[in-house]
Order: structure tokens, then C-alpha cells, then sequence
């Protein structure tokens, strides 16, 4: 992620001040702008807002093998910065990833449409 550590550096930002933009340890972020790790689309945002650019001049379309940890921190919640978590790094493929991120969409989509049926359901009695 050439673009992104570029510009940090330009900025004038340490990677300990962008790892705390994503709510994140040193060491996930080091392994993001690396490219080891994926870079989520919000959290392009959120780079980007920091660094006062639009996301496509950070944002580098190829990355390697995204590499999931569960340390809970794509979540982004200020909950998860206080519990310790086992990192663990798996080798799963960006199109593998990708079709989970469409997955984990579809069902919070059909997670909001049953309880809005479950609500109209409640109002008819």
C-alpha cells in the first residue's frame, strides 16, 4: 500500500496515530499498510478522512492474500480495544473473502426484513 504509506509519511503521521484512527494495535495496522492484511472499505474511509484525501488516491485495488485475525478489530468499537484477544492469521483468498463480506450482507438484510415483518405481525394483533 504504497500510496497510503506515502502519504502518511508526507503528512507527517506515525503508524501509531493511523492504527488509532481504525481502532486498531500498531502491529494489525503495520501488516495493513503492508498489504498482509485487508484494508476494508470503511476503512478506507476512515484513512482517507485523516489524511484529508479522497479514498481513490490512497486506495490500491491489489492486494495479496487477505490475512484474518480475530482480534475483533474490523468491528472498530471502543469495547474490543479493551479485551484481550489470541491473534491467529489465516491465509484466505480475497474472492473467498468477497463472497463472505456479500454473504454477511444478504443476511443482515434478511435480518432486518424479519423484524419488520415481525413488527407489522405485533401491530395486526
Amino acid at each position: 500500500m504504497e500510496k497510503l504509506r506515502s502519504l502518511r509519511k508526507k503528512r507527517g503521521y506515525t503508524q501509531e496515530y493511523m492504527s488509532n484512527i481504525l481502532s486498531t494495535d500498531v502491529s494489525n495496522y503495520c501488516r495493513k499498510e503492508n498489504g498482509d492484511v485487508k484494508i476494508f472499505d470503511d476503512e478506507w474511509e476512515k484513512l482517507a478522512k485523516a489524511l484529508d484525501v479522497p479514498v481513490e488516491d490512497i486506495k490500491e485495488e491489489k492486494q495479496s492474500n487477505a490475512v484474518i485475525n480475530n482480534d475483533n478489530s474490523t468491528f472498530n468499537d471502543e469495547a474490543s480495544a479493551s479485551i484481550n484477544f489470541n491473534n491467529n492469521y489465516y491465509n484466505v483468498p480475497n474472492q473467498i473473502m468477497d463472497n463472505l463480506q456479500d454473504y454477511i450482507k444478504i443476511l443482515k438484510e434478511q435480518v432486518e426484513a424479519l423484524k419488520q415483518e415481525v413488527e407489522k405481525l405485533k401491530s395486526e394483533k
